[in-house]
């Protein structure tokens, strides 16, 4: 059985040998307050209890702000798993995490007007 060495516990024909839920300890819902835009980042703090695969290589991750999708996509695993491992990490002090921030809704019609003149004159 071939092991492909992009990814932890991958096999070429099967795909992850363990699944998703196995690696969250079958949790689903993470403690930390957490989206897919979510910024985390390590404090440096080493975790205090030895953790999975999937938490050192999360928390490797994260040595600038990282998103939570960025992360997920990483480590090839569902949104929500990823979420879970992250607050494991957040709530032992390991990361931090923010949410991004919001961004000023209003809209410039003009800019609109030239964007819509300029598609017209295209088509």
């Amino acid at each position: 059985m071939p092991f492909r060495q992009d990814g932890p516990w991958l096999d070429d024909a099967a795909g992850r040998l363990i699944r998703p839920y196995t690696v969250s300890g079958g949790r689903t819902r993470p403690t930390a307050a957490l989206d897919l835009l979510s910024l985390v980042m390590a404090t440096g703090a080493a975790p205090p209890a030895p953790l999975g695969p999937e938490h050192t290589t999360a928390l490797g991750l994260c040595e600038g702000p990282t998103s939570v999708a960025e992360i997920a996509a990483h480590l090839r695993l569902p949104a929500v798993v990823t979420k879970v491992l992250l607050s494991d990490l957040v709530d032992c002090g390991a990361l931090t995490a923010r949410q991004p921030r919001p961004h000023d809704h209003t809209t410039d019609r003009s800019l609109l007007e030239a964007v819509l003149d300029g598609l017209r004159r295209r088509l």
